[in-house]
């Protein structure tokens, strides 16, 4: 098992010891001193959360941002109805592509010479930025100036599944350690009685369902995955005392597991098990922790109104004002995944002007919401908050040449995001597309880029932030990626 880039390392490597043996040695040590303080808050003086497999670790250098929001619009949502306005597409609506611009390309569904296709919705202009946003997003040109708008990404995958992956973790193919994992590895927790790093669900589309390696742990230990937390039923499956079993029962047969793990760990030294004993330990703690976080009854009727909230239901909206209740105790990484922006074309809400409006109306106002929510509370500058899906779509209609059924292709060359606060510069526009929408022309980010600029505001050197698993250290970004320096504060 590989170890951070960090003083721990130096210090095993130059006793010529392995970490094996290093934690076999001190198993009535650190080990011992780890469990402890799990069982009992009195016995140390230092903070329990300082401790074990999500003990708080030293960042590479000072951060601006402490933890992060990522609201991840899976299906990708359309670049060119949102964020990125082009006069000369509306020009041009209607007419065919220029060949030149798509020869050798391939697309998920588009065939043949298709025709360009206008924006669907008139864009406005909003604040000192003068950021150009969609009509169908009218409260977050309320933040326009709190924002910057990256209209210059681009990625290496064209479908759904791939680029999910890839945007989370790194790479296309499923088994790396997702952007959360990643940053719960090398900050640790700052939350005693909540997971570092949670996820929450909403939106319709069931046609792109989302996969648990989008927040798992890969080759990372266990602990550092994400843990899903529900806005109906049990907050969190299978944490919930079984019928007829009372919390004293419960403590004692987590006693006993205890035990019994404490003694495999005497005898093989292998960290896992201080991981598994750690997360039953979370778990416990959770079962009252995670009721009265989920239960926003208790927020203000202001509060409610500001968001859309509705108390009971599973929403966005609810989603977002859960977000901010997690980060304002100590959780590390939230993860907000919203499903349907698939807009390919046809029947129903698989076109962009039956689907993309309904999408919008669901995200629109408790986004614009959360942002104001943690400016005012003095979150805002250290929390990190980023906006996006997986890849952008065609300036090519996809389907037949009819405004109300129609859609648009995968794209992956050139997509639109936003961040704001946690280090980043607010109120700007950066990097563009060409004229078209298809290709980036100016400061082009790529996915590791994008990355590498997420821990660097977290204060994490993404080529120091490494793992060694099969005889190769591993980091988030491969063996690529830049911090872009002039989004940072």
């Amino acid at each position: 098992m590989g170890l951070r880039n960090d003083t721990p390392r130096q210090v095993a490597l130059g006793s010529a010891i392995t970490r094996r043996a290093f934690f076999g040695r001190s198993a009535t040590g650190i080990g011992s001193l780890a469990l402890a303080s799990l069982l009992n808050d009195n016995l140390l003086a230092a903070p329990a959360e300082q401790l074990g497999p999500l003990r708080l670790r030293p960042a590479h250098f000072a951060p601006k941002a402490k933890r992060v929001i990522y609201l991840f619009m899976a299906g990708a949502p359309s670049h060119l109805d949102l964020f990125d306005y082009k006069p000369k597409l509306v020009e041009l609506n209607g007419k065919p592509v220029p060949e030149s611009l798509i020869a050798g390309q391939r697309f998920a569904f588009l065939k043949g010479v298709p025709n360009l296709l206008g924006p669907l919705f008139p864009f406005n202009r909003h604040g000192k930025s003068g950021t150009m946003i969609s009509s169908l997003l009218p409260h977050l040109g309320r933040v326009a100036d709190d924002i910057t708008v990256i209209r210059s990404m681009h990625t290496d995958a064209f479908n759904h599944d791939p680029a999910v992956t890839f945007l989370n973790t790194g790479a296309t193919l499923p088994g790396r350690p997702t952007l959360g994992a990643w940053l719960t590895y090398g900050l640790g927790s700052e939350s005693r009685d909540l997971p570092a790093f949670v996820v929450l669900v909403s939106g319709g589309g069931d046609n792109q369902p989302l996969s648990e390696h989008y927040w798992g742990s890969g080759f990372l230990p266990g602990v550092y995955q994400g843990v899903r937390f529900r806005g109906q039923g049990d907050p969190v499956l299978s944490v919930s005392n079984p019928a007829g079993i009372s919390s004293r029962v419960r403590r004692q047969g987590l006693d006993a597991l205890r035990d019994l793990n404490q003694l495999q760990f005497d005898a093989v030294g292998d960290p896992e098990i201080q991981t598994r004993i750690a997360s039953f330990e979370m778990a416990y703690r959770m079962q009252s922790s995670v009721p009265e976080l989920m239960d926003i009854s208790s927020e203000p009727v202001t509060v409610h109104e500001h968001y859309g909230t509705e108390p009971g239901k599973m929403s966005f909206a609810n989603n977002c004002l859960l977000a901010r209740r997690l980060v304002e105790r100590g959780t590390r990484f939230v993860q907000l995944f919203h499903r349907g922006w698939d807009h390919h074309g046809g029947g129903g809400g698989q076109n962009l002007v039956g689907g993309l409006p309904k999408r919008c109306g669901e995200i629109d106002r408790p986004a614009a919401a959360l942002i104001e929510d943690l400016k005012r509370r003095g979150l805002l500058d250290e929390t990190l908050v980023i906006w996006g899906g997986e890849f952008g779509r065609t300036p090519m209609l996809q389907g037949k040449v009819s405004r109300e059924i129609a859609g648009r292709d995968h794209h992956p060359r050139a997509f639109s995001i936003w961040m704001a606060g946690g280090g980043i510069q607010s109120g700007r526009n950066y990097g563009a597309s060409d004229e078209l929408g298809y290709n980036t022309v100016d400061d082009p980010v790529h996915v590791h880029d994008f990355q590498a600029t997420i821990l660097h505001c977290m204060g994490l050197d993404h080529t120091r932030l490494t793992y060694k698993f099969q005889g190769r250290e591993f980091r988030l970004t491969d063996i690529a990626g830049n911090v872009i320096h002039p989004l940072l504060t």
